[in-house]
């Protein structure tokens, strides 16, 4: 597995900021955010692979994900993730330390499908209807999935609107990848794994994010070893578009603690 196509956009001065995005978007979807954060940190924005402008790799999982991360990205960097991106970012904690310094966890949850004894996903049901979907209509159901992330917060139509309009600025993702990746979020459970992950993280979530819910959130800061909780009253699940201005600030203040 070679690491050729894996784009990467640098931009900004300061310490190492590394960027990843969530299921279905690329590192353009950091914009807004990034124009916050470049004058204080030298950025680095992957597409993951099949997404945007980076090619896919095979196999497609978490671990597959964090090994072309590594072999790109700095070392002792602040690592955030939103949503998938989240769940990348703690395997790259857990099998590559050396790369990330901190964490911040946006939207991120350790298990995205809801099991018996866990209640703060989302059902089966919801999950298989979204795999459907994609083999019918991949645009289609990205689209819908832009919605369902923004839904129920505040600014949610601004929030849509841009998400939307950045979805296929660098060309459509790879259909194999968005289906691996649905995969990765139905069957990926990293509960037992936190312990290993000794990196300070500051896990960010809305209030009112119904893709995964803020109690996965605060059970996620609960249960890192060195974990602390922002709930951003009002947000849904794209908190760093909705709530910019205070996602930045407590992304300096977490870098710089």
């Amino acid at each position: 597995m070679g690491n050729q196509g894996l784009h990467v956009e640098r931009c900004g001065h300061g310490p190492d900021l590394v960027l990843l995005h969530g299921w279905g978007l690329h590192g353009g979807v950091w914009q807004d955010l990034a124009e916050a954060l470049a004058p204080r940190f030298r950025l680095h924005v992957p597409d993951l692979p099949g997404h945007g402008a980076s090619a896919s790799i095979t196999p497609y999982d978490l671990d597959a994900l964090a090994a072309a991360l590594a072999q790109v990205l700095p070392a002792g960097a602040h690592v955030c993730g939103w949503s998938l991106g989240g769940q990348v970012a703690l395997r790259l904690a857990q099998h590559w330390p050396g790369h990330v310094a901190r964490l911040t966890l946006i939207a991120t949850t350790p298990c995205f499908r809801r099991r018996p004894d866990w209640p703060h996903g989302m059902d089966e049901a919801s999950l298989a209807e979204f795999a459907r979907n994609l083999e019918a209509d991949y645009e289609g159901t990205l689209k819908r999935f832009l919605a369902l992330t923004a839904r129920a917060g505040e600014g949610a139509r601004g929030v849509i609107a841009r998400l939307r309009a950045s979805l296929f600025t660098r060309g459509r993702p790879v259909p194999e990848a968005l289906r691996a990746g649905l995969a990765i979020l139905r069957e990926a459970d990293m509960r037992g794994e936190l312990a290993q992950v000794m990196q300070p993280a500051l896990v960010i979530h809305g209030s009112h994010d119904n893709v995964t819910p803020p109690a996965a959130g605060r059970w996620l800061a609960q249960h890192l070893p060195d974990g602390r909780l922002l709930e951003v009253a009002g947000a849904a699940h794209a908190p760093f578009l909705s709530h910019r201005a205070q996602v930045a600030q407590a992304v300096e203040a977490f870098s710089h603690g």
